[in-house]
């Protein structure tokens, strides 16, 4: 992160740790950007958001009840604006939670058919005092909401709301306005009314800069207006995972009183013309030692290495130094098909330090060492297009040529098998080169995968199985693999589905929520206020409320805890009038986890908020 010292490699901040409110403040509203995303690292944000940080993401997916009490905290108020098909998938089922994602994840395409590419939060916090001010929080990352294990960048930037607009917003305005008509398969009213207003507030945001930094300004490439590049320096340094050769023409042809230098990856550097990089002073890849921490074992699923993205020029007697999504590509930079946000920050060089300074021995380039062409071979031309074909076909498959429908099925085990999905294509997919194709429900797992491919040529619907109404999802798996075998592709999208029933979302709830323990631990977290997130994650804990509703984690009474909600208002407590509510509706699934005894409770409580004038029927 952006701080006093410039690209330190020993400067870190955790993920979470960068969505969590300021101390007085409360998470109210944000709306993120992202090209690539993995379901269960989104749906930990959430709970980083609503409930309580921690120091990776899974001690967040231990905890299915912190997860789904932070989908429910943050439903109606994040939207995730992701490009088409590049939703991750696996082979094994999904957390059933994964499907109230759907109602926070979009999906988009780039307008000039590149690569929705920009990776970015635009967070709001309310203060828990009424003289306030409220506060914005913007986030230029250059990774993904993904499991990554990367060396990566990423700009915080924290301001007031003010009222009037700030003209150095405006590409940030521009680029969050245009999210909601970039949607393949439509989007919400509520999801474009929120987009809507937070991209309003970022307009009227005064940002404070970081440390030793004068000034920043934001750039947006893909839509129709100019495209940013780095401009006329006296040095340029350039930190870009991925590169190719008409990019670096355009870097190293810039007027510098030095030669360029260069940190990329080693199978990136191998397909660049020699005679592009001998134009470079510096060629380096990140070391293998710096891939992983104290030499760590990492997962060969987890990616790894460099993907921080930065430009550092040095201009008079400044220091510029751009972060943010864009690469050293002809996509990027020069063709501008790609949508890319950009953040500059501009300073004085003797504070900032130089490129020599950022990018040398004693920054960021010792964790790395010197490119050797020969260390590499050039990627296979066959590999690469087969390469293309896929991604061609993703584009077919993920951009509105597909629906779902759900249709009740008669079963004498009604809880088991009640419910049909079939994929429908609305015309003949061709899906050229590709030689096979299959299908399955996130939430089944590839057990449960069909093969598709001739019956979306022929334009034929395709029967997906039938399965209970908790594995019912609008997100699919694909795999496909192209037809010389050279390539696979593996990635989930989300359809429109017909036909999904109402009860849904309450099945989900009855299968989280499934026993006497169960219940009062959620009613725990329910019960945990905005802003105290110890107490939410005490709740959290396995066994916290095993005991009567009379205990619990740190032996705080319950009645004390809705006592207490009652005084401030209610709101709390009308969130466990919905759970009951949907519990209830839901009734079938199994045994009822709401004991009598707490039914006995909740009816006095129902009068006294509306003795109070609450209204609880929600």
């Amino acid at each position: 992160m952006l701080n006093r010292t410039t690209l330190d490699p020993e400067t870190r901040v955790l993920y979470g740790d960068s969505l969590q409110p300021p101390p007085g403040y409360v998470f109210d509203a944000a709306v993120a950007t992202t090209f690539s995303l993995d379901f269960e690292t989104a749906l930990a944000a959430p709970v980083s958001l609503a409930l309580f940080a921690a120091e990776n993401r899974d001690d967040i997916l231990a905890h299915p009840l912190a997860l789904l009490e932070g989908a429910e905290r943050i439903a109606g108020r994040l939207v995730i604006f992701a490009d088409s098909g590049h939703l991750h998938a696996q082979s094994r089922p999904h957390s059933r939670l994964c499907s109230l994602l759907e109602r926070i994840i979009v999906e988009v395409a780039a307008p000039r058919d590149g690569a929705f590419h920009p990776k970015m939060w635009a967070l709001r916090y309310r203060p828990t005092r009424a003289d306030d001010p409220t506060l914005l929080r913007l986030l230029v990352l250059s990774r993904n909401l993904t499991r990554d294990r990367s060396w990566d960048i990423s700009l915080r930037l924290d301001g007031e709301l003010t009222r009037r607009p700030d003209a150095n917003n405006r590409p940030l305005f521009d680029l969050l306005t245009r999210l909601p008509d970039l949607a393949v398969a439509g989007i919400s009213d509520d999801a474009r009314a929120l987009t809507t207003e937070i991209a309003e507030n970022v307009r009227r945001t005064k940002w404070t800069l970081p440390d030793h930094f004068d000034d920043v300004e934001f750039a947006v490439n893909g839509f129709d207006g100019k495209i940013w590049q780095p401009t006329t320096c006296t040095r340029l340094g350039v930190i870009s995972p991925f590169c190719d050769t008409s990019a670096l023409n355009l870097l190293a042809g810039l007027p510098t009183a030095e030669k360029p230098i260069i940190i990329s990856r080693p199978d990136q550097l191998a397909c660049v013309d020699s005679a592009t990089l001998d134009a470079f002073a510096h060629v380096s890849v990140l070391d293998e030692m710096a891939a992983s921490e104290d030499g760590e074992e990492v997962s060969p699923s987890e990616l790894q290495g460099l993907h921080a993205k930065a430009f550092i020029a040095e201009i008079g007697w400044d220091t510029v130094l751009t972060v943010g999504s864009g690469n050293a590509t002809r996509p990027a930079l020069l063709s501008g098909n790609n949508v890319e946000l950009f953040a500059s920050l501009r300073g004085k060089r003797s504070k900032v330090g130089s490129v020599e300074q950022i990018m040398g021995d004693k920054g960021f380039g010792r964790l790395t060492r010197v490119f050797v062409p020969s260390e590499l071979d050039p990627v296979d031309p066959a590999v690469v297009t087969a390469e293309a074909r896929l991604d061609e076909a993703r584009r077919a498959l993920c951009r509105g040529g597909l629906r779902l429908r759900c249709e009740r099925v008669e079963s004498e085990d009604a809880d088991a098998h009640p419910w049909r999905v079939w994929l429908t294509p609305l015309e003949p997919v061709p899906l050229n080169g590709i030689g096979s194709l299959s299908v399955w429900p996130i939430t089944r797992g590839d057990g449960h995968a069909c093969d598709v491919l001739a019956a979306l040529r022929s334009g034929a619907s395709v029967n997906l199985g039938a399965m209970p109404i908790v594995d019912l999802t609008r997100f699919l798996a694909f795999r496909l693999t192209d037809e010389n075998g050279k390539a696979t592709a593996l990635f989930s999208t989300s359809l429109i589905m017909d036909g999904l029933p109402a009860e849904r979302h309450a099945a989900i709830l009855r299968w989280v929520i499934d026993s006497r323990d169960a219940f009062f631990r959620y009613l725990r977290l329910l019960l945990s206020e905005l802003g105290d997130p110890f107490s939410a994650a005490l709740a959290a804990q396995e066994g916290s409320g095993a005991t009567p509703w009379t205990a619990a984690a740190d032996d705080a009474p319950l009645l004390e805890d809705m006592v207490r909600a009652l005084c401030r208002g209610g709101e709390r407590l009308h969130a466990i009038e919905r759970l009951m509510t949907r519990l209830e509706d839901c009734g079938d699934a199994g045994s009822d986890p709401i004991p009598a005894d707490f039914r006995t409770l909740w009816a006095a409580f129902r009068i006294a908020l509306q003795d109070q004038g609450v209204d609880h029927a929600g």
